[in-house]
C-alpha cells in the first residue's frame, strides 16, 4: 500500500478555487483503480493551506493515475507545498 500525504500552500483568496477546481481530480481518482482513498481539502486553520491525502493499492496504480498530472492552471496556483508518499506494510484499522 502506498500513502501520499502533504499540504500545498496558494494564496488565501485562490484556495477555495483551487480545492473546489480539484472536485475532477478527486472523482477520477477514486474511480481509478487501485485508489482506496483520495482528498483534497480546505485547512481549517490556514487559510492558504490545501491538505492532501491519498491511499492506493500499490506504486503502479499511483503511478498510472498521475500520468495527466495537475492541471497547468493548478500547477501554477501553487506556491509551495510538502507532500510525501509512504510504503506501508501493516495496517491496523482503529475505527470501522
Amino acid at each position: 500500500m502506498l500513502i501520499v500525504s502533504g499540504y500545498l500552500v496558494v494564496t488565501p483568496e485562490e484556495r477555495d478555487r483551487y480545492v473546489a477546481d480539484c472536485a475532477d481530480v478527486v472523482e477520477t481518482a477514486r474511480s481509478s483503480k487501485g485508489c482506496l482513498d483520495f482528498a483534497i481539502s480546505p485547512d481549517p486553520v490556514d487559510p492558504s493551506r490545501v491538505n492532501v491525502y491519498e491511499r492506493w493499492e500499490s506504486r503502479h496504480d499511483v503511478e498510472r493515475f498521475r500520468a495527466d498530472g495537475p492541471s497547468s492552471e493548478q500547477a501554477a496556483a501553487i506556491l509551495s507545498g510538502q507532500v510525501s508518499e509512504f510504503e506501508v506494510t501493516v495496517e491496523s484499522q482503529l475505527f470501522s
